[in-house]
């Protein structure tokens, strides 16, 4: 199979990138930023948020850079294992807000920017599965 050079690559994985380098620095340089649309009334944010927040948000710029990388087979992978672990990152967020463990704002805006990452790795994986 020939190599998917990044710039032939589907949009669909194109903003896929995108996202996940934005949202994972952002988490990285500025989690107290993002843990108050979680928590606005803790102040100062807990260590334990924002230990958590650069855990996950390294795993999301790891996850962009793969895509950046990656190509053909790899490539599909990554995009495969992106739909689990953007629908977990979904399931996870409405649980939070049907339990009002966050407020109903929050939950609508995280639920429905997981979605359309799962979204989107799903219609890179499959614009990718039929070259």
């Amino acid at each position: 199979m020939a190599t998917v050079p990044p710039a032939t690559r589907p949009g669909s994985v194109c903003v896929l990138i995108g996202i996940r380098l934005f949202n994972g620095a952002a988490g990285l340089l500025a989690p107290e930023l993002l843990i108050r649309r979680f928590d606005p009334a803790r102040e100062p944010p807990s260590p334990f948020a924002v230990y958590a927040f650069r855990l996950f948000r390294i795993r999301t710029v790891l996850l962009g850079l793969d895509l950046l990388s990656h190509s053909d087979d790899r490539l599909r992978a990554d995009l495969r294992e992106g739909i689990l672990i953007h629908g977990s990152d979904t399931a996870t967020a409405a649980t939070l807000g049907l339990h009002r463990h966050v407020p109903p704002r929050t939950a609508v805006l995280t639920t429905l920017i997981s979605a359309v990452n799962t979204a989107l790795a799903n219609s890179a994986s499959a614009s990718l599965a039929n070259p």
